[in-house]
């Protein structure tokens, strides 16, 4: 059951890290502010969730370690701190649409 769940999580890390660099790119070949606005936030949504899931993998399903305790809680911390940011700026961005 467990190994299932890392393997779940391990998934959802490479579709997220996929969106994030799809995003990027569409983001970094923009031509509008707004668009490009919206592709930014978008990126920060996919990074924020990557992160956090990748802190709920450090954080419960590997050997403890103290490295391994606050690498998790700087990627959590992180995780939504982005995922904050994107979700504010993509409704403020879709407001000027």
């Amino acid at each position: 059951m467990l190994e299932k769940f890392q393997v779940v999580l391990s998934v959802l890390i490479v579709i997220t890290l996929l969106f994030t660099v799809y995003y990027s790119f569409r983001y970094r070949r923009g031509q509008d502010a707004t668009t490009r606005g919206l592709y930014a936030s978008r990126m920060n949504i996919a990074m924020g969730l990557m992160l956090t899931v990748i802190a709920v993998s450090q954080l419960f399903f590997f050997t403890d370690s103290v490295t391994r305790r606050i690498f998790g809680t700087v990627c959590l911390l992180l995780g939504l701190f982005n995922l904050f940011a994107g979700i504010r700026n993509h409704i403020h961005f879709s407001r000027q649409r």
